[in-house]
């Protein structure tokens, strides 16, 4: 709620601290005293548009700070967290706005620069005003969808609604995903099946094309492999010079040695036999790697499919390794494409059946919706008579569209009312504006009261055209209004003004030679005079008086 405000060299105010209580606040003053410069001065820091004539005259700028205390409002939290504005909950938070007498104007929130449409959007988070000025947040339709859920108490449904929507957003959107990806695979479809196919024609295996090289390579220089192979073949077997015939000749030899020293050159004559046989088994293996090598006919298969292979790498973009691989997530993207239609089928019933939940709810939402709106309806006709708006109607119209879906349901809500018997229904927005549209908005905010987001109302020229007991009906609904929030109303009716839990006077007077307007709080000794000066003007009568404390009393 609003808890003060300060106010400097606006229009006829040069200095002005007012600190404020819940509860009804009322404000009474002469005609042109200066109350609507204070709610002049309560609309500029609450963002309304800026106006460099209310810039007092031989001054340079003016200033508007109010201060209000936060109770947990996670909307303004949210809003203030993400504008990096640091706070603290529960929080006195501070708006201020300057302006220049060439009309620039600045604003801050605790004492951080804020942009005035944001400042906007906070003040009409903090402050509902009704009367000559633009009334927030009910006239505008957008609102009335959840103001009408509030009263109904209908935050479960709401919630249970929002959920079964966004189950089904998901489902829906799981469905889109897949039928796209079924048109952009069904464009594939022939471009797998060939690629399957020339794949699968030559049968990559893992690793060939090393394989292949290495053959190539030895078949190509078979020449030099047989060339060497045969001088290898030649230095052992050659009947003259072999490494094998020497070995023979020098077991000879060793033979011969061991006849006259037994037992001394056995393991040498052994050692000899076996580097004989192993040099043999050498030979024999090298003629048949020489006979292998020898053949260069398998060199064009191989070439051809070296060939091939690598022409397939290019066609599709990859290395021969990979070919393998590859064929196995073609394989794979072409069985995904024959079992999508299964699986669209699956989703399709998904979401037909998250849809389903989703009506469900919001029917249920949508019928409980129409009750509150009846229940509504028929509250706000009661307070219309007393009012003196007795040939008034209102009127809760809910429009229900279940092509339409949101997480807020399937409908969308909007209050339309007639002042005078004959008049069509219309949008609140389309009433005339003064006091008949605030009392109208007193009927309102009366049986919205405990719902209500906004914690401070004020109102102007509620009791326009109205007195005797038509302003007491206004008086007692403004009280009876500000047990649930604070309420601050600039009125002429000393019926209204005794209802008041605390009473402003707001005064005109001449200081060196300057008019300034001000405004203090009165005792209950001023109250009543102040009341008895309402009732019968300028000069006070003892009856005046009299009636004025009793209507404190009654109050």
């Amino acid at each position: 709620m609003l808890i003060s405000l300060s106010v400097r060299n606006v229009v006829l105010i040069d200095k002005l601290d007012l600190n404020f209580d819940s509860g009804l606040n009322v404000f009474t003053g002469e005609t042109g005293a200066g109350k609507s410069i204070l709610l002049d001065s309560l609309s500029l820091v609450l963002g309304a548009r800026a106006d460099a004539g209310l810039v007092r005259h031989g001054e340079k700028q003016l200033s508007v700070t109010a201060t209000f205390q936060l109770n947990g409002e996670k909307s303004i939290f949210n809003l203030l967290e993400e504008q990096g504005i640091s706070f603290e909950v529960p929080e006195e938070l501070i708006l201020r706005r300057t302006v220049t007498q060439d009309g620039k104007s600045r604003a801050f929130i605790n004492d951080e620069p804020v942009s005035i449409s944001f400042l906007k959007i906070v003040g009409d988070k903090l402050v509902e005003i009704h009367g000559q000025f633009a009334s927030h947040q009910l006239l505008n339709a957008s609102t009335h969808l959840s103001v009408l859920d509030s009263y109904a108490n209908l935050q479960q449904e709401k919630q249970q609604t929002e959920q079964a929507f966004n189950t089904y957003k998901k489902a829906l959107d799981d469905l889109t995903t897949a039928k796209q990806e079924l048109e952009t695979a069904q464009t594939q479809e022939l471009f797998l099946r060939e690629a399957i196919e020339d794949i699968e024609k030559l049968h990559p295996q893992q690793d060939e094309e090393a394989t292949l090289v290495m053959k190539r390579n030895q078949l190509m220089n078979g020449e030099k492999i047989i060339t060497a192979v045969n001088t290898s073949v030649q230095l052992l077997d050659n009947e003259q010079q072999g490494i094998i015939h020497q070995l023979a000749i020098l077991e000879q030899q060793l033979t011969k040695a061991a006849q006259y020293a037994p037992n001394v050159f056995d393991n040498l004559l052994k050692t000899v036999n076996e580097t004989q046989s192993a040099l043999a088994d050498i030979s024999g293996e090298l003629e048949s790697v020489g006979e292998t090598l020898g053949d260069v006919s398998d060199l064009p298969e191989i070439d051809n499919r070296l060939f091939a292979l690598r022409g397939l790498a290019r066609r599709y973009q990859t290395d021969i390794n990979e070919l393998p691989i590859l064929l196995d997530s073609f394989r794979q993207q072409l069985n995904q494409l024959e079992q999508s239609e299964t699986v669209l089928h699956s989703l399709q019933e998904t979401a037909n059946a998250t849809y389903q939940q989703y009506l469900s709810h919001a029917r249920k939402l949508s019928q409980k919706r129409t009750e509150a709106a009846v229940k509504l309806d028929k509250a706000v006709c009661r307070e219309l008579a007393p009012l003196k708006l007795e040939k008034a109607q209102f009127l809760t119209k809910i429009l229900t569209d279940e092509t339409n879906i949101s997480a807020n349901g399937i409908d969308s809500v909007c209050f339309m009312a007639s002042t005078n018997k004959g008049v069509p229904l219309a949008p609140l927005n389309k009433m005339a504006s003064g006091g008949e549209l605030s009392r109208f908005m007193l009927a309102l905010k009366v049986n919205l009261a405990t719902t209500a987001e906004t914690e401070t109302i004020v109102f102007d020229e509620v009791d326009s055209g109205v007195g005797g007991a038509t302003a007491e009906a206004v008086g007692e609904r403004l009280a009876q209004l500000g047990l649930n929030c604070q309420v601050l109303v600039v009125t002429h009716s000393p019926q209204v003004a005794s209802c008041g839990k605390s009473h402003w006077h707001v005064q005109k007077t001449e200081q060196d030679d300057k008019m300034i307007t001000t405004i203090r709080s009165l005792s209950e000794s001023e109250r009543l005079t102040e009341i008895a000066r309402m009732l019968s003007g300028a000069k006070i009568t003892q009856t005046a008086e009299i009636m004025a404390q009793e209507l404190l009393n009654k109050s």
